[in-house]
């Protein structure tokens, strides 16, 4: 396993987190997605998905009982200047608690952008990136720490 960017989002994902960053449009989010490890596709077949919905069709599984985690303007940080020294981009995520944590075992996050979250279905967010996490909820706290999840190069 390892972490990816998804093809449709690839020389977009800082444009997307800015978008939310900047409240373009009101609605806008990140959306943090559990993905179960049983049944979890390999990443070559993932990496050509271009919904939410099409991530979740095949024989992957978003573990529901943790639940998503929305992500707006306000709990986001302010766009980094580029890094000019080693030449790339990043940007990171906040830390981020999935409170009593119950179900099953976890293996990745899929990190999306819905451009409306008071409409729409899975249908109409986007894949951004998907990193390895990997998580055995027991009923206590799961806390994913604030860092990089994308760097451009």
């Amino acid at each position: 396993m390892a972490n990816i960017v998804f093809n449709i989002a690839k020389g977009r994902v800082i444009e997307l987190y800015n978008r939310v960053k900047s409240n373009d449009p009101a609605n806008s989010a990140l959306i943090l997605v559990p993905i179960e490890t049983s049944g979890l596709e390999s990443d070559a077949t993932l990496i050509d998905v271009d919904t939410l919905s099409a991530l979740l069709a095949g024989t992957t599984n978003e573990q529901t009982t943790m639940g998503r985690k929305t992500l707006t303007d306000a709990d986001l940080a302010s766009l980094p200047a580029p890094n000019d020294t080693s030449d790339y981009y990043e940007v990171s995520l906040p830390t981020v608690t999935w409170t009593a944590a119950t179900g099953n075992a976890i293996s990745k996050i899929a990190v999306c952008y819905d451009n409306d979250t008071t409409a729409g279905t899975d249908a109409n967010i986007i894949p951004l990136t998907m990193f390895d996490f990997i998580q055995t909820p027991s009923g206590a706290d799961i806390q994913m720490t604030t860092g990089v999840f994308f760097r451009a190069s």
